[in-house]
């Protein structure tokens, strides 16, 4: 038949992406050179794989079926090739991980360092990114799995639940609400607040938790991302609400957290894969010591006493 590995490669994308422009960014070629591999491959199979229109394709049930099966086969192929560059340089090879940020400072860091200590032949990539950029990577195939508060009712996607954890109040040692057993979102609302911008899946999440609460805190700072929001805190500009697994331990010279009440608001964490995928033996390893970290999600008021 005539058609190659990089016509199957770009048929994988297309199918994932359903857009030929993107699916040809994906693969780092023209727009028309992609399509000519789609052409070829259809012709060469002797059957339609997408119906298409000016603005998005789609797979025909030929087209459903030959994805799925040409999936496997790829993710077989890269299993092979890392198997094989693996015991060719002595080396296990590399696993990718994308992540929301407030996951990893302080959570994800400890078990890749425990991990590591077991298993120290091998390379872990982080891409740190917002909720819905961790689950387009993975949806792309661009990292192994992800570690995600989203995910668990997406299309073609596998969530395992880790953890539910609570959000609490961070703040420094020396603000008057580190003293407090708990904090209300009312409370928390008269000391000047850092949160994050309305783009965060946490900003989401907090939203729709706090709709009907009607003294919420009003943001005088707002920062992308979680760990910034701590940076910010330790500054003394603020108070911030953020998920107990993005705050130190109690040894921490400078942050205390405390629970937030009226109403408690949860996310739950988990680990998603695409749905289908095979991973790599490395990825699959590293994926399972991370299923079984014993790690509880740190609710109580964090000082020392």
């Amino acid at each position: 038949m005539k058609f190659d590995l990089h016509d199957l490669i770009a048929f994988r994308s297309a199918a994932e992406l359903s857009n030929f422009r993107k699916a040809a960014e994906a693969v780092h070629i023209s727009q028309p050179a992609f399509s000519r591999r789609i052409d070829k491959l259809e012709q060469a199979l002797g059957v339609k794989l997408f119906e298409r229109t000016t603005r998005r394709v789609t797979l025909t049930a030929v087209g459903r079926e030959f994805a799925r099966k040409i999936g496997l086969l790829l993710d077989d192929l890269d299993e092979t090739l890392l198997t094989v560059r693996g015991v060719g340089t002595g080396r296990m090879g590399e696993v990718t991980v994308s992540s929301v940020p407030s996951t990893v400072y302080y959570f994800l860091s400890q078990v890749i360092h425990r991990y590591r200590e077991r298993y120290p032949k091998l390379r872990v990539k982080i891409l740190d990114a917002s909720a819905n950029e961790v689950l387009s990577a993975v949806s792309r195939g661009e990292s192994d799995f992800g570690l995600n508060f989203i995910g668990s009712s997406e299309p073609g996607i596998e969530f395992r639940p880790l953890l539910e954890e609570r959000f609490v109040a961070a703040c420094r040692r020396d603000h008057p609400l580190a003293r407090r057993r708990e904090v209300s979102w009312s409370q928390l609302a008269a000391h000047d607040f850092i949160a994050v911008a309305k783009s965060s899946g946490n900003r989401l999440l907090l939203d729709q938790a706090l709709a009907r609460v009607k003294d919420r805190p009003q943001p005088v700072y707002e920062a992308q991302h979680v760990t910034t929001l701590l940076g910010l805190v330790e500054a003394g500009l603020g108070v911030a609400a953020v998920p107990s697994i993005a705050m130190p331990g109690p040894d921490h010279p400078l942050l205390v957290s405390v629970p937030l009440v009226d109403p408690v608001v949860t996310r739950r964490i988990g680990l998603i894969t695409r749905q289908g995928r095979r991973l790599s033996p490395e990825a699959q390893q590293l994926y399972d010591f991370l299923a079984e970290m014993k790690l509880p999600p740190r609710t109580a008021r964090q000082r020392s006493r």
